[in-house]
């Protein structure tokens, strides 16, 4: 037998250092669900699934397209949220009382935020609760969950039907070209 077929697989430096860092950051995040002052609102306290193509926003970022948002709705204004849950996290975060918020996302762990959560699957773009009425939300933010025009296409029937005319939508530069369409 020859020594080379011994030898263990091993991680370079640099991907060891990028595992450590992932798993303390997974640490972190546990300890924050199970301290005290948790907010079941905050980024993060729902973790990302990359099996769904779920990446969060920073705080940053979710904070300024939150503030859009709440500007673009008007004082009692309805907003939905789109596949874009950190979003919706952040809304819920602010005072609330000039604006209702709603969030369709795929992923059911979102349901702990009760009658706000709308089950949505961009597969399916129109099927929708009965009491969801046609053109009831002074704006819509979409983040869709792929970067296809397929998945694009069939949220924008979505979008369509549940915005009064607003729209915020956010994806990624390779799809600019259909958004321009």
């Amino acid at each position: 037998m020859d020594d080379d077929d011994d030898d263990i697989p091993q991680l370079s430096s640099h991907t060891l250092a990028a595992l450590q860092e992932f798993y303390l950051e997974q640490q972190q995040r546990e300890g924050m669900k199970t301290s005290q002052g948790f907010n079941q609102y905050s980024i993060g306290s729902v973790e990302e699934d990359w099996q769904l193509s779920q990446f969060w926003y920073s705080d940053e970022t979710a904070s300024c397209l939150a503030n859009e948002v709440v500007v673009a709705a008007g004082k009692g204004g309805r907003i939905a949220c789109v596949s874009a849950p950190s979003v919706y996290q952040k809304l819920k975060e602010q005072d609330g009382k000039d604006f209702s918020v709603c969030i369709l996302e795929y992923d059911r762990r979102f349901s702990v935020y009760g009658e706000e959560f709308i089950f949505y699957d961009y597969n399916h773009p129109l099927n929708l609760p009965e009491n969801l009425l046609p053109h009831s939300f002074d704006i819509v933010i979409a983040d869709p969950p792929y970067l296809s025009e397929e998945c694009l296409k069939k949220t924008a029937e979505t979008i369509k039907y549940l915005t009064k005319g607003k729209i915020l939508l956010c994806t990624g530069a390779l799809i600019l070209p259909s958004v321009m369409v």
